[in-house]
């Protein structure tokens, strides 16, 4: 499972703080829990910033990659500051992310081919945001084909199908399900990744319901989620689902982490 760890966001009061504060052992300490706790990738973001957000995201990325030597997810809605970080990242970042929409793909696709970059697709077009898996499965179809004319590599690409809260409408969760089968069953070598937070978004005990829908995700084919990687019985039940579903060969993860205790 490719965990992406979500903490270092400036939409949390607490990170968007620090940022401020150039407050470097808070985050150095943030990057490296989630890293120990089995993040693959760490998400930097300081979209919160409107006018100086390009600057705090190189903030970021230096101050993250002083004691980490994991990628990062440089995540933005802007190119320029995905541009200006990707310059300050060492080895191949991830973006986070395109999307379908015509002038947003046209402004990510030479970075992502630059610096041969993972990359999070997002299921947006122009038409706007998908409801149904169809509509789903039709951007995530037209990604892969797209991505895969301009020379991106298909093991780079991670589609997330964008998860919207179950509290606004309950079919939210299953069409995203739908969608995640939809793609496994193309049988073509991209990932499928989520937000999965967004799920339980304005409903109580959301961690219960994160857990859940993450062992319903990955049953459909879902190999990576964006995540708290510092949700102890979210990354043990990652662990044992890994396992159940032949993605962990004679279990090894799985003992490994038992050995350490990390399953106690």
């Amino acid at each position: 499972m490719i965990i992406i760890g979500e903490l270092i966001n400036s939409t949390r009061d607490i990170i968007k703080e620090k940022i401020e504060e150039r407050d470097k052992e808070y985050i150095q300490d943030i990057a490296k829990q989630q890293v120990d706790a089995g993040a693959t990738y760490v998400d930097v973001n300081s979209g919160a910033f409107v006018w100086d957000e390009i600057d705090h995201l190189i903030w970021l990325v230096e101050t993250v990659q002083k004691v980490l030597d994991k990628p990062l997810s440089l995540d933005s809605p802007n190119e320029k500051a995905i541009k200006e970080a990707a310059k300050v990242h060492n080895g191949i970042p991830m973006i986070n992310s395109i999307t379908a929409e015509e002038e947003r793909y046209k402004k990510i696709l030479p970075l992502i081919k630059e610096y041969d970059a993972k990359v999070v697709a997002l299921c947006l077009s122009d038409d706007g945001m998908p409801e149904t898996a169809d509509q789903r499965l039709k951007i995530a179809d037209k990604l892969i084909n797209d991505l895969s004319r301009d020379g991106v590599p298909l093991d780079n690409v991670f589609i997330d199908p964008i998860i919207k809260p179950i509290s606004v409408d309950g079919e939210f969760g299953i069409q995203v399900l739908d969608t995640i089968a939809g793609i496994t069953d193309w049988n073509t070598d991209v990932h499928i990744t989520c937000g999965l937070s967004n799920v339980s978004f304005g409903l109580p005990n959301r961690s219960l319901l994160n857990q859940a829908f993450l062992m319903m995700a990955m049953d459909r084919g879902m190999d990576s989620a964006i995540i708290d990687p510092l949700d102890d019985y979210m990354m043990k039940l990652i662990k044992a689902a890994e396992v159940l579903l032949n993605r962990d060969k004679y279990g090894q993860n799985y003992l490994k982490a038992s050995r350490a205790g990390k399953l106690d």
